[in-house]
């Protein structure tokens, strides 16, 4: 067995997880703690005005925030996406970056710093069929970080996303999608690294870019999805 990765140490730092039972959560919040944070996993949905300023204020003094948003993603043509998927795609993941990072920001502001994580994905950077409503989505989450990054780099608060794909979660590549021969013949012709990126490897990644090690990244989007996006 492959031992566990050993990103950066987190001890002392207070991490609030959103969506914490779903995609990505349960791994990032074991690598996590297991790097030394306390993590306040919280695994209720944001898609009403008022739950990312809750979420916050019942957290208490955090010191970081990964933004964990997920739907299951549409798979819908680009001429037959309706009002409603598309109002539902971007508030489940769009509209609580601003909710959070305006929750968060007083207290960070005042202390000196602080690290949003927005975990996105890849879809943003490359073309994918019958999703033009989710990687919608998904690329307003990356320009937003890019945006809020480069304003508030020089007050020590960080702004970054991790734009993942093809990475294991049971979200979007359930055991059963994993297990068909014709994904498998996917991953060999789309995916250069030539298997999925474990979720152990993002969410050590993501402890990292939480880390002091990475004090020196603002604004920025990192592509992980085994080189099937690059930019």
């Amino acid at each position: 067995m492959t031992p566990p990765l050993a990103p950066a140490r987190l001890d002392g730092r207070r991490v609030l997880l959103t969506q914490s039972e779903v995609f990505m959560g349960p791994v990032l919040r074991e690598v996590l703690a297991r790097q030394g944070a306390e993590v306040i996993a919280d695994p209720r949905a944001l898609d009403t005005p008022d739950a990312a300023a809750a979420v916050v204020a019942e957290a208490g003094p955090i010191d970081a925030l990964v933004a964990h948003l997920a739907v299951p993603a549409p798979t819908t043509p680009v001429d037959a996406v309706d009002e409603a998927e598309w109002r539902a795609v971007f508030a489940h993941m769009v509209d609580p970056l601003p909710r959070l990072l305006r929750a968060v920001l007083p207290a960070w502001r005042a202390r000196g710093g602080g690290c949003f994580l927005v975990m996105g994905s890849a879809s943003a950077l490359r073309g994918i069929k019958r999703t033009s409503s989710y990687a919608a989505a998904r690329g307003a989450q990356l320009a937003w970080v890019q945006a809020a990054g480069a304003e508030l780099g020089a007050s020590g608060v960080q702004v970054n996303a991790i734009a993942q794909n093809f990475v294991d979660n049971p979200t979007y590549f359930p055991a059963s999608l994993q297990a068909l021969p014709a994904f498998q013949a996917r991953l060999a012709r789309e995916v250069p690294l030539g298997r999925l990126v474990t979720g152990e490897e993002d969410a050590a990644f993501a402890a990292y870019l939480l880390s002091d090690a990475a004090a020196c990244f603002v604004g920025q989007v990192f592509p992980l999805s085994g080189g099937w996006a690059v930019r």
